[in-house]
């Protein structure tokens, strides 16, 4: 069984950072592409950002230039560096891992917050 436990959200100033993670337990990391995505209230969920087992990168266009994802493939593990944060960031954000096309894991979110 595949469990992504995320971490690193919280309360941060407008212009601020924060770096999100992810852990994967389980043996697919390393073939998986994994992505975070974010849901604001009363918006659906929304790509943030991914990244393939090869390195390949894929960005919101809202995010382009200030958020940053990376992972570690010998600690199972995806960041996500955000910079810049402004009040629309303001969202759960869910980490994604897709080994094959026709499924995958989720973890269960974990809040960020950009307000004055």
């Amino acid at each position: 069984q595949v469990q992504l436990v995320e971490s690193g959200g919280g309360l941060v100033q407008p212009g601020g950072s924060l770096r999100l993670s992810c852990a994967a337990s389980g043996s697919i990391f390393s073939i998986a592409t994994m992505g975070w995505y974010r849901q604001a209230p009363g918006k659906q969920r929304e790509l943030v950002a991914t990244i393939t087992s090869g390195g390949s990168l894929n960005y919101a266009d809202s995010v382009k230039g200030r958020f940053t994802i990376s992972r570690d493939n010998a600690k199972n593990t995806v960041y996500l560096q955000m910079n810049s944060l402004k009040p629309e960031d303001t969202a759960v954000y869910y980490c994604n891992a897709r080994p094959h096309i026709s499924y995958s894991y989720w973890g269960r979110g974990t809040q960020v917050t950009v307000s004055s």
